[in-house]
């Protein structure tokens, strides 16, 4: 552990400005207000804020970073106040040391909603000051380090989780990438024991086998680049086992198959000397197809900078070589902290090295609960990355995997929310296409387009996942009032028409009062989604009037069909996959608290199970058009059945949505087949043309 000295010492070291007396008083404190407190290892508490504020200063942080870590667990574990630590070290100290504080543990929350709260605090205090972040990650890097001390199994392991799926990420998108190395390797070992001893001891075993491997490869390329006037600094290593377990997970290969578990960094002096010096390397070796990644031209989005080759060396052992230039390797070794100035209040210069946090600020606006917060924030962090150009050269980093859809949401929400199609490298593609690297990815909009509830099936980033629900979500409400709004009409119909007329205003604020709602809209979203029931709503307009006698016989259950005109199907209303209803079928709504009402066509099957739910007479209004229905049609096994079948929809202006080929017996094969009709008349024609054909055998709607 520090002592009080050593850590002044070390700050003064690259600060000789910096306020040691703050310093001196905040080690005090924190040493005074732990008090007794002990840690899992045993030793005393103050022994990690104290070890925290020794790993910062490693990043030649300020004098109120320092303090900061000093002083951030004494608000969560002792009884000091935030008005405390205000007072006595001033209001940017006390507000990084309330970012970095946890919530206290609220017993009604559960596991995943306390860490979102956390996550959520904390990353508002971060996108603040990005000094939040950094005392943040030192200190879940010296509780990863003192992990193995903690009895309890399963804490290990959800801390060790937590910390691979959250802080790593973290810490590589910020560029301090020897935290995140160590966090998960730390991490790895707990929540894979197996696997990392197994990696470990192959390790061990090749070094014993060739020890002076890696320093014999680092020498020869050290002559190589100095024969050609490049003076360089070339150090080496074997990759650590979590990057060696990741590859193998990855390509799905044994240890024995990994070729490349050597990496060695070429430092040179300047741009120009790193290009060279690729160009030496690739001269000499033969370069491994796709391995090959230009971080100088194409910066990192945490500005980490780079040239990142794999070539084969002599025996055909793979080796990773990267090579940067001396400026490149501190900022990569420092990451965001190389760029933070003494005694700077603005943010402007962690912000402009961390433009991902202004993402995940908009993520935590639109998340609705907890799941949906870890969910979306860890795909914002993901690792493994891609570059897609627009059509004016801007580039963006994406996830692997990542859609149209994607990078239109990762230009701007508005953007997304409009895109109707996009071009890849100038052909039109699917919405649901991936990106590879280096495409080039231009947007199709319209401004009366918004987002469909079909693209979380493959949207990816967190960004764009978060503003589609929160869209529908928006959506949802209003369509769930328009649909309560009819209810309700029909519910107030019921009264005699004398009473009916006067329930105005005065009647409905009663109402509101009564059901313990907050306004109009409010009682029709819970009126759609069967939130209070109908007899609820009539007594809280009309005291007494369900419990007279003759009420049934007064008030009959519904006078008139509901219209769904105007709804869009998953939003307000769900189509019974089981039926498929389509305008002009006679319908009728199953609604269950809390769900959007579930609609099926009268002489549906699925009814019979669906006593335990409130029905409510639909009509589709004689407007509705458009909807999809299910056919399975038997046809002759010969050349030309299928054609024949197209013909029909074709002819009948019908889209195929889907064809599944669901059982072939001897002459005969049975296709079930999704359509995109007008309105059930246009159904029956579609039937009544295929029943005509001689290879049919037999058509019907299912």
């Amino acid at each position: 552990m520090l002592r009080q000295y050593e850590l002044v010492e070390r700050v003064k070291r690259y600060d000789p400005d910096a306020d040691e007396a703050m310093i001196n008083r905040a080690y005090v404190f924190s040493v005074q207000k732990h008090g007794s407190q002990k840690r899992a290892s045993g030793d005393p508490y103050f022994s990690h804020p104290i070890e925290v504020a020794g790993i910062l200063t490693d990043f030649n942080l300020d004098d109120q970073t320092i303090v900061t870590a000093l002083l951030h667990d004494t608000i969560e574990d002792t009884l000091v106040t935030y008005d405390e630590i205000e007072s006595a070290f001033g209001p940017d100290v006390a507000r990084m040391v309330d970012g970095v504080t946890k919530l206290s543990k609220i017993e009604a929350m559960s596991e995943n909603e306390r860490a979102a709260e956390n996550l959520r605090k904390f990353l508002l205090a971060m996108s603040d000051d990005i000094r939040v972040l950094l005392v943040k990650l030192a200190d879940r890097l010296h509780n990863m380090r003192t992990l193995h001390f903690i009895k309890n199994e399963g804490k290990r392991r959800r801390i060790a989780r937590e910390t691979m799926d959250i802080y790593a990420p973290l810490a590589e998108r910020i560029g301090m990438y020897d935290f995140m190395r160590e966090m998960q390797l730390l991490a790895f070992r707990e929540i894979e024991p197996e696997a990392y001893g197994s990696i470990t001891r192959r390790l061990e075993q090749l070094k014993e086998g060739g020890h002076d491997k890696v320093d014999r490869i680092g020498a020869e390329l050290q002559l190589l680049l100095g024969s050609n006037n490049l003076p360089v600094t070339v150090s080496g290593r074997e990759k650590h086992p979590y990057s060696i377990w990741k590859k193998m997970q990855e390509r799905h290969i044994s240890f024995e198959q990994l070729t490349d578990v050597m990496a060695f960094r070429v430092i040179t002096d300047s741009v120009e000397d790193c290009y060279r010096a690729l160009g030496v390397i690739h001269g000499t070796f033969k370069m491994v197809p796709g391995r090959f990644k230009d971080y100088i031209s194409t910066p990192k989005r945490n500005g980490y900078r780079s040239i990142h080759t794999t070539v084969v060396h002599q025996d055909n052992a793979r080796i990773e070589v990267q090579i940067r230039s001396r400026e490149m390797h501190h900022d990569a070794e420092l990451g965001v902290a190389a760029h933070w100035a003494y005694k700077q209040r603005s943010v402007a210069a962690g912000e402009e090295k961390a433009p991902w946090l202004r993402d995940l600020v908009e993520i935590l606006e639109q998340s609705q609960d907890a799941d949906e917060l870890l969910e979306h924030t860890r795909m914002a962090m993901y690792q493994d990355r891609i570059f897609a150009f627009s059509p004016k050269g801007e580039l963006h980093q994406l996830p692997k995997g990542s859609t149209p859809v994607d990078f239109a949401y990762a230009v701007h929400t508005s953007l997304g929310n409009q895109t109707v199609g996009a071009k890849v490298n100038g052909r039109v593609v699917p919405l649901r296409t991936s990106l590879d690297n280096g495409d080039q990815v231009e947007i199709l909009k319209s401004e009366g387009q918004e987002p469909q509830p079909g693209w979380l099936t493959f949207a990816i980033t967190g960004k764009a996942r978060a503003a589609i629900r929160r869209f529908i979500r928006q959506k949802q409400r209003g369509e769930e009032v328009k649909l309560g709004e009819k209810l309700y009409e029909e519910i107030v119909g019921r009264f005699p028409p004398d009473l009916a007329s006067e329930l105005g205003d005065k009647a409905l604020n009663a109402a509101l009062k009564r059901l313990k709602l907050d306004d109009r809209a409010a009682l029709m979203a819970a009126i759609a989604t069967h939130r209070v029931l109908d007899s609820e709503v009539m007594e809280a307009l009309v005291p007494g009037s369900t419990s007279a006698e003759g009420m049934e016989e007064a008030h009959p259950r519904q006078h008139a069909p509901v219209s769904i005109r105007g709804l869009t199907p998953g939003i307000a209303y769900n189509l019974g996959e089981c039926c498929h209803p389509v305008p002009g079928d006679r319908i009728v709504g199953l609604r269950r608290t809390g769900e959007p009402i579930e609609v099926h066509t009268i002489d549906c099957r699925t009814l019979e199970a669906g006593q335990d739910a409130d029905w409510v007479d639909l009509n589709w209004d004689s407007r509705s058009k458009g909807g999809t229905a299910r056919l399975q049609v038997i046809v002759k096994n010969q050349p030309g059945a299928l054609a024949a079948v197209a013909n029909v929809f074709g002819a009948t202006k019908a889209n195929i949505l889907n064809l599944q080929l669901v059982n072939r017996e001897g002459p005969f094969h049975t296709d079930v087949i999704d359509l995109e009709v007008a309105d059930a008349q246009h159904l029956m024609r579609i039937l009544s043309a295929l029943r005509a054909l001689d290879i049919v055998v037999q058509a019907d709607r299912v």
